[in-house]
């Protein structure tokens, strides 16, 4: 079948564009699940440390707590012990009045030594008088204090809680541009690989020997290689021109700051091989990749934008052990991704 020749009746073929949106879709839930872990991790983080402030906090208004309602046991003390100290005086007081009145006039006159003694009493009761009130006074200032620290600490508090707040808000609208800007970086490279496949299946025609499987461009090996060889063949090189030239296409199309790359993955089928050259699978399907993507930069392909990898035998897409399911192994796969 001429390289060329393009089908008559090709038919829509809708499963790449399906695999697109859900390849889509799985990049954009990965994303998502990844912010909110790291948003979580940062909350969890942010939130410890209020906590601990938080209890720090409550533990000294605690302690205040308690020593106002001590001071407070002390000032009522205090002023039991006033008002009796005021009664008592009222009551020497009275008991004097009443012995001057009792005592009346007397022709000897009054006995200073009894003034005196009542005088001094009554003096005691004032000095004991005055230091309680000096001493309600202090405590008083202290309960002023008290209240303006309680104050202090809850405008603290408030000002602690409206900056988790502020941090909770900004983590969040992190969290909505990074959504948005990897929504559209997904939706550029997924319009981008429609026009890179669309390009290809334009290019390549409708070849037996090339699919499309899901997301990836499929080549069997015989495309390019000989049976248990890595160097291209010389009939091949038309097709790696064709596809080297939808690359460059590509390169030139896609904005540098989208990081893409063109995986090529070489696959062998399950018979082992066991040669100087290749000792197994695995280095015939790497030396496959690094083949097709060596041409490729041979032919100004960027190598930032190509990866090569090598399967082995160890990703079948056909189970079976006939020669035919055997080539369907042998292939080549193309497919363009993030890096």
């Amino acid at each position: 079948m001429a390289l060329g020749r393009r089908g008559r009746d090709r038919q829509v073929d809708y499963w790449p564009g399906f695999v697109d949106a859900l390849s889509t879709l799985l990049l954009v839930f990965v994303f998502l699940l990844s912010v909110f872990m790291v948003t979580q991790f940062f909350l969890s983080q942010d939130i410890s440390g209020k906590e601990n402030v938080l209890q720090r906090l409550q533990a000294q208004i605690r302690q205040l707590t308690e020593l106002l309602s001590l001071e407070r046991a002390t000032g009522q003390s205090q002023d039991s012990e006033l008002a009796a100290l005021r009664a008592s005086l009222q009551a020497t007081e009275a008991e004097r009045d009443r012995l001057k009145a009792a005592a009346g006039p007397a022709p000897t006159g009054p006995d200073p030594s009894r003034e005196a003694a009542l005088a001094r009493e009554v003096d005691m009761q004032k000095d004991v008088a005055s230091r309680a009130l000096a001493q309600i006074e202090l405590l008083n200032q202290q309960i002023a204090a008290l209240r303006r620290q309680m104050a202090a600490l809850e405008e603290a508090l408030n000002v602690s809680e409206k900056r988790d707040q502020e941090s909770q808000t900004k983590i969040a609208d992190l969290g909505k541009r990074l959504n948005v800007a990897l929504a559209q970086r997904v939706q550029e490279l997924s319009r981008f690989r429609s026009e890179f496949f669309g390009r290809l299946r334009d290019i390549l025609g409708n070849r037996p020997d090339i699919r499309i499987v899901g997301d990836r461009f499929v080549f069997q090996s015989e495309v390019f290689f000989d049976r248990g060889s890595a160097t291209p063949r010389p009939e091949a090189l038309a097709e790696l021109d064709k596809l080297a030239s939808a690359i460059l296409e590509l390169e030139r199309q896609i904005p540098p700051d989208i990081n893409w790359a063109l995986r090529i993955d070489g696959h062998t089928d399950s018979r082992p091989i066991s040669t100087p050259q290749f000792p197994s699978n695995w280095e015939l399907s790497a030396a496959r990749a690094i083949a097709v993507a060596q041409y490729l930069i041979s032919k100004g392909v960027q190598p930032r934008h190509l990866i090569a990898a090598g399967f082995g035998e160890y990703q079948p897409i056909d189970t079976g052990t006939s020669d035919e399911s055997m080539a369907r192994n042998r292939r080549i796969e193309l497919k363009l991704t993030e890096r």
